[in-house]
């Protein structure tokens, strides 16, 4: 699964990175994005503009807002088949603006504990540095008092050979060449957007431990990128 990321640009920077999209002029650096919390997407409407979306999908027949808790993630596999992603499959994409994004190892023994495992995290990031887009899913859901709530789920697929050690799951980098496709306002099938779902070349990206600051989402600085103890 992906469960936390970071966005640690401020909007110049980033729109230099993406000049093609609009983005919101006013934004801090995020170090721990954590679900339920905002996050920046730009949905498939065909105006190129980025705003920000509640992270924990809620489909537009959900009664119950609290689902979106456990809809952060979607896996790409079965996309087409679960009644809360399927919709937003054909109809409803966007991508999700990160820099870097974390996932916990289990070591197999912890030296100050033994016997006892610790979830090790690490930081993962494109070797280049640059920011990069999440492929993502949104839905506009509407509550009984007529209010209207945006949210988002992150797509995730098979690790790739950098991730298969850290992680059975990564969330899905799309390459530049494919937000045209992913960004279409109109339907599209299963057919022709899931060879755009897999793994990103591992060769392209890199992995570091990090310090356990991250392992609360209270924490939101640059601290949390510190090498491991």
């Amino acid at each position: 699964m992906c469960g936390r990321f970071a966005l640690t640009l401020d909007p110049a920077d980033l729109q230099d990175a993406f000049p093609e999209f609009i983005f919101p002029a006013q934004g801090a650096p995020r170090y721990n994005v954590a679900p339920s919390q905002p996050i920046l997407a730009l949905p498939n409407d065909g105006t190129h503009t980025a705003g920000f979306f509640v992270w924990g999908l809620i489909p537009s027949w959900a009664k119950d807002p609290s689902i979106g808790g456990r809809l952060i993630n979607a896996r790409a596999e079965t996309l087409a088949e679960k009644p809360a992603f399927r919709a937003a499959y054909k109809y409803h994409r966007c991508l999700i603006f990160a820099d870097g994004f974390y996932e916990w190892q289990t070591p197999t023994t912890n030296a100050s504990r033994p016997g006892v495992k610790t979830k090790l995290p690490h930081f993962i990031r494109l070797k280049s540095g640059a920011p990069f887009a999440f492929a993502g899913l949104w839905e506009c859901w509407q509550s009984a008092d007529g209010s209207e709530v945006r949210t988002a789920a992150i797509i995730t697929t098979e690790p790739n050979a950098l991730m298969a050690p850290i992680h059975n799951r990564m969330p899905v980098i799309l390459p530049r060449d494919a937000y045209t496709q992913w960004l279409d306002p109109a339907p599209q099938s299963p057919q022709r957007l899931q060879p755009l779902l897999v793994p990103f070349p591992a060769e392209e990206m890199e992995a570091r431990p990090v310090s356990a600051l991250v392992n609360s989402p209270a924490n939101d600085r640059p601290e949390i990128l510190l090498p491991a103890a």
